[in-house]
């Protein structure tokens, strides 16, 4: 009987404390999403990273469907992260780094309306940390041309397809993750080397 009591009583501190660990999510469109994907999944203090679509019309759209650039979704990752680990300001450093967030409608060989640079903000305080690093970079002139990225509230996301899950850490032999998405995590493992996961 004491045994079961003790068991009990350490349940119930777990799920205490499983309950009292704080989680956010920042929603973010910055090119193809296995590439964002890859470098999110690496971050320290990043606890899930879903690739899907948000910003459009069109319910539960496909892959196929956003591709056409006609659902107005755009390709984004969902990002859970711990906010006593990692900010949602250090998130979007990571984001300035990965994509280029001047060019309209496109990332390298990417164009169309689902590969444009987008956050999508689940807070108030999320909305202004990103209008205030876009005027801090802007002011700083880290880009020869005006920032694009687009600041609008989040409203849904969907899951993208299983396939596109993980699909960088499964696929990496596959030539555009070869082209594209190993060399940007190359590139952003040396700028954040401090902050991957261990």
């Amino acid at each position: 009987m004491k045994s079961f009591i003790v068991l009990i009583f350490t349940t119930v501190i777990i799920n205490m404390n499983t309950q009292s660990q704080k989680r956010e999510v920042a929603t973010l469109g910055a090119g193809c999403f296995w590439c964002v994907e890859a470098v999110y999944d690496q971050l320290e203090g990043v606890v899930s990273v879903e690739s899907g679509y948000s910003g459009g019309k069109t319910e539960n759209p496909t892959y196929k469907e956003v591709c056409t650039g006609e659902t107005d979704h755009a390709e984004v990752c969902h990002i859970t992260f711990d906010p006593e680990v990692i900010s949602f300001g250090d998130i979007l450093t990571v984001f300035w780094s990965i994509h280029n967030p001047t060019t309209l409608n496109q990332q390298g060989g990417d164009i169309g309306t689902q590969y444009r640079s987008v956050v999508f903000y689940h807070s108030r305080e999320q909305k202004e940390t990103a209008e205030k690093q876009i005027a801090l970079i802007s002011e700083q002139k880290l880009y020869p041309d005006p920032i694009v990225t687009e600041i609008t509230a989040f409203t849904v996301f969907y899951p993208a397809e299983g396939y596109h899950q993980e699909y960088f850490s499964n696929n990496p032999n596959q030539p555009y993750c070869r082209m594209v998405v190993g060399p940007k995590v190359e590139k952003f493992q040396k700028l954040f080397k401090d902050q991957l996961k261990k």
